[in-house]
């Protein structure tokens, strides 16, 4: 097989034409010590309290406990998989849940995720998942 100088150049300016010039910030830590539900993270030191936080497996979790040099996570799925060292992410968003009538006899996670495979659940609205409880005079009887 013959290397021909012409495919290659041309191979290498394709790939620098798709190269992507932005520089992404992220967030980033390291899973010290998972049980019981509970998983303590290294290095998430930009982490908002109630931040939905991603794990390996496309597992959740939310973060409860935010201390100097780490995170304590709720984990919203099994554990199983979650292992020390795994790296985590922060998402940047409050955990919300979608709300309305499409939910309506549909089984679903914490997430607002259906279970029950009767397909995507589609709402206009969301809401905070631990948001502020109304007042005794704003509620209705």
């Amino acid at each position: 097989m013959e290397i021909k100088p012409a495919e290659v150049s041309s191979v290498i300016e394709r790939e620098i034409e798709k190269f992507e010039k932005e520089l992404k910030m992220e967030s980033v830590g390291v899973v010290l010590q998972v049980g019981d539900g509970i998983a303590r993270v290294y290095g998430l030191s930009q982490a908002m309290a109630g931040e939905l936080i991603e794990f390996p497996g496309e597992v959740y979790g939310i973060t409860l406990n935010l201390e100097e040099d780490n995170v304590g996570c709720v984990l919203l799925g099994e554990d199983t998989h979650i292992k020390e060292g795994d790296q985590v992410s922060c998402t940047g968003r409050i955990i919300q849940v979608p709300v309305g009538e499409a939910l309506l006899g549909r089984v679903v996670n914490p997430l607002g995720q259906p279970l029950d495979g009767k397909g995507e659940i589609v709402t206009k609205k969301s809401r905070l998942l631990e948001g502020r409880a109304p007042s005794v005079i704003e509620r209705q009887p």
